[in-house]
């Protein structure tokens, strides 16, 4: 699909495409649809294999990526290091081309965000965390052999452990963390494969490769 076409039908856990729920996410959705109509603009839906048992959950779609493509973690810095991670272990087919329709499909894996709309200043207000939380929560629901979720970063951590029921003083964020919840999967934390942590080496590649290969082996203990 080219970034001009509406994408893909929505499945259960997407939001609609012109979700009322954040007024403020709203208007920068408006003010974002006049100044890029090429764009997708619009809360960004999940994308991977139906019937991972990995679900990987970000932040909130970038300015530049994911709210641009319409797809999670394509088009902007971020999406480079989750990909070439996820090809190297055998997550996926194809080549990352930084385009919704590049032909890349992933096996085994599942992305999606905390945060289904684009945030100013990638910075989403607790509200607007707490109004998004239902569709994550409907979204690793309906993905039947889920074992493992990677939370990147400290606020989707926060909302896969209240997503899945858990609580937050008993599960604290930290690179490498592995939280067992009551139920469901297990919790796997790491920083954000973002621009700034990877510049800064806060996070490597090894650091990160590291979080997928524990993630591997959670999946060998069942």
């Amino acid at each position: 699909m080219s970034l001009e076409t509406p994408g893909p039908a929505l499945q259960p856990g997407d939001a609609p495409r012109d979700c009322p729920r954040c007024p403020r996410l709203v208007a920068f959705r408006d003010e974002t649809r006049i100044a890029h109509p090429e764009w997708w603009n619009a809360p960004v839906p999940g994308f991977g294999d139906p019937d991972a048992w990995l679900a990987i959950c970000g932040l909130a779609p970038g300015m530049q990526g994911a709210n641009r493509t319409g797809r999670p973690f394509t088009g902007d810095w971020a999406g480079i290091l989750l990909f070439e991670t996820l090809a190297k272990l055998g997550f996926s087919d194809g080549v990352y081309g930084a385009r919704p329709d590049d032909g890349l499909t992933l096996k085994g894996a599942f992305i999606s965000n905390a945060v289904r709309c684009v945030p100013p200043q990638n910075k989403p207000e607790p509200a607007e965390i707490h109004n998004c939380r239902p569709f994550l929560v409907e979204r690793l629901e309906t993905l039947p052999n889920l074992k493992v979720i990677i939370a990147l970063g400290q606020i989707a951590h926060q909302s896969v452990v209240k997503a899945m029921g858990g609580k937050l003083p008993k599960h604290p964020f930290g690179h490498g963390n592995v939280h067992r919840l009551h139920r469901g999967p297990v919790l796997i934390d790491s920083y954000h494969c973002s621009r700034y942590n990877t510049n800064t080496g806060r996070l490597t590649a090894e650091m990160f490769e590291s979080v997928f290969t524990a993630a591997l082996a959670e999946r060998q203990r069942e």
